[in-house]
C-alpha cells in the first residue's frame, strides 16, 4: 500500500522538524510526506525547501486557512496524486517508529473493510492526551486502550489513516470550520456507514502547546475568541445526530455556561456571549461538503 503522510503546519517550525524526523524513522516506508503550510511567517517555507528529503512535497496555501482548511487542501491534493491511503497529522504529532506499521498491520484489516484507523495519542509524560481520546459513541469517550482494534466513531486528526477510496466516497473535511470539530465531523461522517477502529499499538506523542479539554471556562484567555468556531461547528456536527444531538448540544453549552459563571477570572458575560453566539450562528451555518473531481 502506497501511503502519503499529510502534515498541516503553521508557524511551528521546531515541532515540524521533530514530526518530519519521526516520519523519516518509520519502519513502514512512506511514499511521500506532504507538508501543507498555512502561509507560515517563521521561515518554514525556506527550511522545508532546503531539506534534503526527496519524499517531501511542499505546498503553501498562500494564507492561513486554519487547521480545517489546511487538511481539506492537503487531503484533496494528496488524494488526487494517487496514493492508496493518507496518514493525517498536525505538525506537533511525533509518531513512534512503529506507528504506521501498526496501523497497516492492525488485525489484518484491509482497505475497504474500514473507514479509518486512529492511533493512541500520548502526552509528553506518557499519559493519554484527553483532547485526543477517541469516542465509542458521539457522546462517550473510549473506556481504555485494551485490545488490538477497538471500534470507534470519532477521532482527531492526530494520526488518522484514511484510504483514498474512502475520501472519494465521503468527500473532504469541511474547510469552512477553520478550526475545531473538523476532525470529529469528518470521522463521524465516515463512521455512520463504515466500521472504524482505534489501533492502540500505533502510538504517537502529541506535543500540543495547550493540552486539556476544549472548554472556554477552563482555557487560557488568549484563546477565548477562537471558541466562536468551536461552539458554532459543534452544532453542525451534532445536529446530524437528531434529537439526541440537539439535547447534547444544549446540555454541553449550558454546562460550560455554568462553569464560566463559577470561574473567578472574570469576563463572564463576554465568554457566555461567545458560547451562545456560536451556538446560534451554528444553527444557521450550512457549509457544503466538497468532493474530489
Amino acid at each position: 500500500m502506497r501511503v502519503a503522510a499529510v502534515v498541516v503546519t503553521y508557524n511551528r517550525l521546531a515541532l515540524l522538524r521533530r514530526c518530519l524526523a519521526a516520519l523519516d524513522a518509520q519502519t513502514a516506508p512512506l511514499a511521500a510526506v506532504w507538508v501543507i503550510d498555512n502561509a507560515s511567517t517563521d521561515g518554514t517555507a525556506q527550511a522545508v525547501l532546503a531539506m534534503e528529503r526527496p519524499r517531501i512535497v511542499y505546498r503553501n496555501t498562500g494564507r492561513n486557512l486554519g487547521g480545517a482548511g489546511g487538511f481539506a487542501y492537503g487531503v484533496r491534493e494528496a488524494a488526487l496524486a494517487g496514493y492508496d491511503a493518507l496518514w493525517l497529522m498536525d505538525d506537533d504529532t511525533i509518531p513512534e517508529p512503529e506507528a504506521l506499521a501498526a496501523l497497516l498491520n492492525a488485525g489484518n484489516l484491509q482497505a475497504g473493510r474500514y473507514g479509518w484507523l486512529s492511533s493512541r495519542a500520548l502526552a509528553p509524560d506518557g499519559t493519554d492526551q484527553p483532547m485526543n481520546r477517541q469516542r465509542k459513541t458521539p457522546y462517550t469517550d473510549l473506556d481504555g486502550y485494551e485490545g488490538e482494534c477497538i471500534p470507534a466513531v470519532m477521532a482527531s486528526f492526530v494520526s488518522l489513516l484514511v484510504p483514498t477510496e474512502v475520501v472519494r466516497t465521503y468527500g473532504l473535511p469541511i474547510a469552512e470550520f477553520f478550526i475545531w470539530s473538523d476532525d470529529w465531523e469528518y470521522t463521524r461522517r465516515i463512521s455512520r456507514d463504515m466500521p472504524c477502529y482505534v489501533v492502540p499499538g500505533s502510538r504517537v506523542l502529541h506535543a500540543m502547546q495547550n493540552p486539556g479539554i476544549v472548554n472556554i471556562a477552563a482555557d487560557d484567555p488568549s484563546r477565548w475568541d477562537r471558541y466562536r468556531y468551536f461552539y458554532r461547528n459543534d452544532v453542525v456536527l451534532y445536529r446530524r445526530e437528531g434529537l439526541c444531538g440537539w439535547l447534547w448540544l444544549l446540555a454541553k453549552d449550558l454546562w460550560h455556561t455554568l462553569q464560566v459563571l463559577r470561574d473567578r477570572r472574570g469576563h463572564r458575560l463576554y465568554r457566555i456571549a461567545v458560547i451562545w453566539k456560536g451556538f446560534f450562528n451554528g444553527v444557521r451555518f450550512a457549509p457544503d461538503v466538497s468532493y474530489l473531481p
